[in-house]
């Protein structure tokens, strides 16, 4: 059976200083910083692991909520 191409690669640490956690999701830098997670300022992609994957949806409901109003289609 064949893998799929993203389970070749190699598996990160979560980018929040102090956390070694094995990461499971990837944002961009920008919006990580944004929320306010301690991570490096300037990184083009940052990982997560599930649990502060978690806690940056927590910090960034409002931002995320009001940048999809302005996308809903009417019709």
């Amino acid at each position: 059976m064949v893998e799929a191409r993203h389970a070749m690669k190699d598996i990160k640490a979560c980018s929040v200083k102090g956390c070694g956690s094995e990461a499971e999701r990837s944002i961009s830098g920008e919006a990580a910083y944004d929320a306010g997670l301690k991570v490096d300022e300037g990184l083009k992609r940052v990982h997560l692991c599930k649990e502060h994957y978690r806690e940056y949806k927590k910090l960034s409901k409002k931002d995320r909520q009001l940048g999809t109003l302005g996308r809903k289609s009417k019709g």
